[in-house]
């Protein structure tokens, strides 16, 4: 296990904004009063995590041309760099197309990844822009600081140990039991023990 881990923990409540996904305006004659709500994160938040986990000396973001982040992150004197690209936001522009380019080359990363896997949950609708839900969304209990560390910590490194040993031995039998063992929500929290080229190497022995 490594900082990969830490960097794909859940971020409080607080920093967790909301905006609106799906609607059921075609329903309604074009007139939204439902929507699902999508979780988001801040840039400053993605940077704080990044400080925090790898330091600020660690890590650094590059922009090779408009829309494109290559975020590139220091482990053990070497530079291991993921990109993403985004368009321009109906907002901020140029400024949102950089930063959601940047928040989605550090979900690479792990940051911020647990979103993903939010359930869609269906919300009145205000009309608001600024306030659009009547009410607030809220997370699952796994997908907050308190209920992410639900599995034991011994039990994240028999895991760990017992996937690489699969994927060492090439054995795809061992690796769904493995994980067989847990749900959908636990998987995601296991999910964030590995780096994403270890990542890679489970999806492609699970035939996935």
């Amino acid at each position: 296990m490594n900082k990969y881990s830490e960097l794909a923990k859940p971020f409080p409540e607080s920093a967790i904004h909301w905006r609106v996904g799906a609607t059921n305006a075609k329903k309604n004659g074009g007139k939204a009063t439902k929507g699902i709500a999508l979780a988001y994160l801040n840039a400053r938040d993605v940077m704080e995590r990044l400080d925090l986990i790898v330091g600020c000396g660690n890590w650094q973001d590059r922009y090779p041309y408009r829309g494109c982040c290559e975020l590139g992150i220091r482990v053990d004197d070497e530079w291991i760099w993921r990109a993403d690209a985004a368009g321009e936001t109906d907002v901020e522009g140029i400024k949102g197309q950089s930063s959601d380019s940047f928040k989605r080359a550090a979900v690479k990363f792990g940051v911020g990844r647990y979103l993903y896997g939010l359930p869609n949950e269906w919300y009145d609708l205000t009309g608001q822009p600024w306030n659009p839900f009547a009410t607030k969304p809220k997370l699952p209990q796994w997908a907050t600081p308190a209920g992410w560390d639900r599995i034991p910590a011994d039990v994240k490194k028999e895991v760990y140990e017992q996937t690489l040993g699969a994927l060492s031995d090439g054995d795809d039998s061992a690796l769904k039991e493995v994980w067989d063992e847990f749900n959908s929500d636990e998987h995601i929290q296991l999910w964030s023990l590995f780096d994403s080229k270890q990542r890679q190497s489970i999806k492609s022995l699970k035939g996935e």
